[in-house]
């Protein structure tokens, strides 16, 4: 049961965390719109992260 409440807070921490990048990207983009190809390559990269992250967690608690 503890393996699987780490889990749910690992994947909950991640739809958080994508939540507010994704939040800033949109804010950052409508100050800069010139700046938008960075932005959003910058955010993949981040979002890719915090996936990863997100999916070795939920891997390492139902071990």
């Amino acid at each position: 049961m503890p393996a699987q409440i780490g889990a749910g807070l690992a994947v909950i921490g991640a739809g958080l965390g994508i939540g507010l990048l994704a939040k800033g990207a949109v804010e950052s983009v409508a100050r800069q719109p010139e700046a938008s190809g960075t932005i959003q390559v910058l955010m993949i990269i981040a979002a890719a992260l915090i996936e990863g992250l997100a999916f070795f967690a939920v891997i390492v608690c139902n071990q």
